[in-house]
């Protein structure tokens, strides 16, 4: 299956993820959506109970992606997520993307009918599929 095939099968949850892909589809940069999970957290007899899988890999540029879309109060677990990434897996890139990054690169590229949806509590229905 092709690059291009598989990309047409992913089911993102949520439709920001999907706006970001076509960003990144049309300016040709090569993407894999939620390709790895780290651990983060394990319990006394060494069961993971946490982990972390980043909403986009961006090879080329060796970068993981996290999108968030929730109020700044309700991100706390994702910000948790992002200092232990960054403690356990000092070598690994990623970066966070809050929902004001998103809107403002939306609107960059044209899409501000879409960016009129990263308000308020619009921002933060999940896709349901």
């Amino acid at each position: 299956m092709s690059v291009d095939e598989e990309k047409k099968l992913v089911r993102f949850s949520h439709v920001a993820e999907e706006m970001f892909a076509r960003i990144l589809d049309f300016y040709g940069v090569a993407w894999q959506y939620e390709p790895k999970t780290f651990e983060l957290e394990w319990n006394e007899k060494g069961k993971v109970k946490l982990g972390f899988a980043p909403d986009f890999y961006l090879p080329d540029q060796d970068l993981f992606i996290e999108l968030t879309t929730l109020r700044p109060q309700l991100a706390t677990i994702k910000n948790k997520k992002i200092r232990l990434m960054n403690e356990l897996y000092p070598d690994v890139k990623i970066k966070l993307m809050k929902r004001r990054d998103i809107r403002d690169l939306l609107i960059k590229y044209g899409l501000n009918n879409e960016a009129q949806n990263f308000h308020g509590t619009d921002a933060q229905e999940v896709r349901n599929g």
